[in-house]
């Protein structure tokens, strides 16, 4: 094994987190997650509670918190647009906050950190697909602002650090991701396809469903972004993971029907503001630079995924705020 480190992933809770830190814990790290539960479960870190080499840790990183690590992975925020409208000004504060405190702890620490942007950096792209020389096309005053302009302020934050200070940094670009452990209310469109698809409900579809998507399985994803931290550290991005196969989101709720044997008809809904029309990667650099590109094909991932939702009772879960179904009107916090 490579030498055992210290290693905090904050959002570790959280359906990527988890299974980075179950990878992580596997592979012999001391593993501090670090998560607040607004839209994680426990229950995804639960098996891992009794391992002595692995840490949970309930706590806000838009507050300090002083530990001693080697590496570190930021994960937190909440990434389905219903979730991160819900409290919009707490959104930004966990994007810019939460930055500020992990590259302050990790030039305290002289640790690498690892930033997990997202493809929403990109806005409704003019280009495409989307290289990462693109800046993107993002409405600054929008619904999804929010998100959008608090990771790409979280990226200028990780840069100027990277400048002014040195630190060992790392920026990825995350597309949509879906598999086992995904927060059957994260009211994202995988997950309602197929908890709706099982429930024997309305397939909903926002727009008239051509706007197109690429679904990276969540296995594939947490091997690029280890693929990414452990690169050589005059790489330090931005990359861009996910997966380059394209298709429309009309044909992703047929694939779904198809593979649950489900009866749900399609019923169709107005289109979001600022939605994307078109979202594809261009991965040529994580293949170049990490020898990295999905494995696992559409249709196996959502078997697996739906597997996974047939194996869960959907009781155990409750929705992280009220509006899990149209993401373009969140309910006031209270």
């Amino acid at each position: 094994m490579q030498s055992r480190k210290r290693i905090l992933v904050t959002g570790g809770a959280g359906f990527l987190g988890s299974h980075l830190c179950e990878r992580l814990v596997e592979e012999g790290h001391d593993v501090i997650c670090l998560d607040n539960f607004f839209t994680s479960q426990k229950s995804n870190v639960e098996h891992l509670l009794s391992r002595p080499n692995f840490e949970l840790i309930r706590h806000d990183i838009t507050l300090p918190i002083y530990l001693e690590v080697d590496e570190i992975y930021n994960l937190a925020c909440p990434a389905a647009p219903c979730h991160y409208q819900y409290n919009p000004i707490k959104t930004m504060k966990t994007c810019i906050l939460g930055a500020i405190h992990v590259l302050g702890m990790a030039k305290r620490c002289r640790a690498k950190v690892l930033q997990a942007s997202t493809s929403e950096v990109y806005g409704d792209p003019e280009v495409h697909p989307q290289p990462e020389t693109y800046r993107g096309a993002v409405n600054p005053i929008g619904p999804r602002a929010c998100y959008d302009e608090g990771k790409r302020a979280a990226e200028t934050l990780f840069m100027d650090y990277y400048r002014m200070h040195g630190l060992r940094i790392k920026i990825v670009r995350i597309f949509n991701t879906y598999g086992p452990r995904m927060h059957p209310f994260d009211g994202r469109v995988v997950s309602n396809f197929i908890r709706q698809a099982l429930q024997g409900e309305p397939i909903t579809i926002f727009g008239d469903g051509s706007q197109t998507r690429s679904f990276c399985y969540r296995d594939d994803m947490v091997e690029g972004i280890i693929r990414m931290m452990e690169s050589p550290d005059d790489f330090i991005g931005p990359v861009n993971l996910g997966n380059p196969e394209e298709i429309s989101v009309r044909e992703l709720a047929e694939v779904v029907l198809e593979l649950t044997g489900s009866k749900s008809p399609i019923v169709y809904g107005p289109l979001p503001p600022d939605d994307p029309v078109q979202r594809r990667p261009d991965i040529s650099l994580a293949k170049s630079r990490l020898g990295w590109q999905p494995k696992v094909s559409l249709r196996d991932g959502l078997q697996r995924t739906i597997d996974w939702f047939r194996s869960i009772n959907l009781s155990d879960y409750r929705p992280p705020t009220p509006n899990y179904g149209p993401p373009w009107v969140p309910s006031r916090p209270q």
